[in-house]
């Protein structure tokens, strides 16, 4: 059995994008917690600074993992095709174990230069899922590799459900006394421990044409940026997928702080509220997504889903109670994962085939960066106004989204 594990690089791809999304998603209900919320146990802002300073230093570091990584992934991904992907794996599996151990640390001790130390670091080495992609795009025939990459959705998918559920339930010290802020990330940094174990046993080099000579192109992620504008076929659709993304990051920056301050939601209601979401995306992906694809195209799906997305995340804030949430969130995480889904699947399907890789590397690199800009505003967007305005950015950025998609982008898609 361990021969046939061995020569298999899938299960440990899988189990490393399952815990790329539970150290994600455990961060969701504990870090507002940490920031935002001044009635917490776990607050960490010393007495000299106010609540809205608090607004300012989660957005902040909300968005420095995602800038990190906008600039580290695509060097990842050619220092992985230069000396191979099990040892650029390794490293960047062991600064993910490192970042939740530091991140434990720095909640115990107070210490919020650590926790954005954390996550920096993490954002750096995070370009697991691209090189684990890499990898079983090296095993894998083209005709096979949708469905095996299908196989990371679900991980992807399963590890989004559980990382809010997980971290708002080890953070709880009414499940067990013992439970605090920082029992997740030491949780997390176990896992990805075993992952690290998993991967030095059970993982074979898969790049056997590694390019010694290739040149590191240092700067590629600004450069991504750039050839996305000069790509004129796709550049609409990169605007569409940037704007959906900015809109979706204003969303998750500060949706669990407006469940916080409007419905009093603990951490473990807030893990329970997005592991619901998570639920409905993933019965989207699985199910919904390709009953919708037989009988309408990319386009025509896009042309409702992301007003819809607006619209359920503006319904938000028209709640009064938190059955009202849950009647909404399944609406907000269908519309949600078809307009993730049909976007990708768009950008795919107008791109050159012999240029396939090299587009979806930009468009990972114009989605990094549209999750880090509104992390930053958002923000400075509650501490000026309310702390329930960056939702009223998150419907209002989708909107122009989908209007730059209906005006620009969806032609004869």
């Amino acid at each position: 059995m361990l021969r046939h594990i061995k020569k298999n690089p899938l299960p440990v791809v899988l189990f490393t994008v399952f815990i790329d999304l539970l150290g994600y998603g455990i961060l969701l209900p504990v870090i507002p917690q940490l920031l935002a919320n001044p009635t917490s146990a776990f607050y960490l802002l010393p007495k000299n600074l106010t609540p809205k300073e608090g607004f300012i230093i989660l957005g902040f570091l909300v968005a420095i993992f995602p800038f990190m990584q906008f600039i580290s992934t695509p060097i990842l991904g050619q220092l992985s095709d230069k000396f191979g992907r099990k040892k650029i794996l390794w490293i960047s599996l062991a600064g993910t174990c490192l970042s939740y151990v530091m991140f434990a640390i720095g909640i115990i001790s107070r210490n919020i230069p650590l926790l954005f130390i954390s996550r920096a670091f993490d954002g750096i080495t995070g370009g697991n899922i691209s090189v684990a992609q890499a990898s079983l795009a090296d095993v894998t025939k083209p005709q096979d590799r949708a469905k095996t990459f299908g196989l990371i959705g679900a991980a992807f998918g399963i590890g989004f459900i559980i990382g809010p559920y997980i971290g708002g339930k080890l953070s709880d010290p009414s499940v067990v006394s013992w439970f605090n802020a920082a029992t997740p990330f030491w949780f997390a940094a176990i896992l990805s421990f075993l992952n690290l174990i998993s991967l030095a046993f059970f993982f074979p080099e898969t790049n056997l044409n590694r390019q010694h000579g290739l040149k590191i192109n240092w700067i590629k992620s600004i450069k991504n940026i750039i050839h996305a504008y000069l790509l004129k076929n796709l550049r609409s659709l990169f605007a569409t997928n940037f704007l959906f993304q900015a809109g979706f990051s204003f969303y998750t920056t500060f949706g669990a702080v407006f469940l916080i301050h409007k419905f009093g939601f603990s951490q473990g209601n807030i893990g329970d509220f997005f592991a619901y979401i998570g639920l409905w995306i993933a019965i989207t992906q699985a199910i919904i997504t390709r009953q919708i694809a037989k009988k309408f195209n990319e386009g025509e799906v896009l042309s409702i889903t992301l007003f819809g997305c607006a619209l359920a995340i503006m319904s938000y804030l028209l709640t009064t109670s938190p059955w009202q949430l849950l009647f909404l969130a399944p609406f907000f995480a269908i519309f949600m994962g078809l307009s993730q889904a049909n976007i990708v699947g768009l950008v795919s399907r107008r791109s050159d085939p012999k240029i396939q890789g090299e587009v979806l590397g930009i468009n990972s690199s114009v989605q990094a960066l549209a999750q880090t800009i509104p992390a930053v505003l958002s923000g400075y967007i509650a501490a000026d106004l309310a702390y329930y305005m960056p939702l009223v950015a998150a419907s209002s950025v989708i909107i122009v989204s989908g209007l730059v998609f209906w005006k620009f982008a969806k032609v004869s898609s």
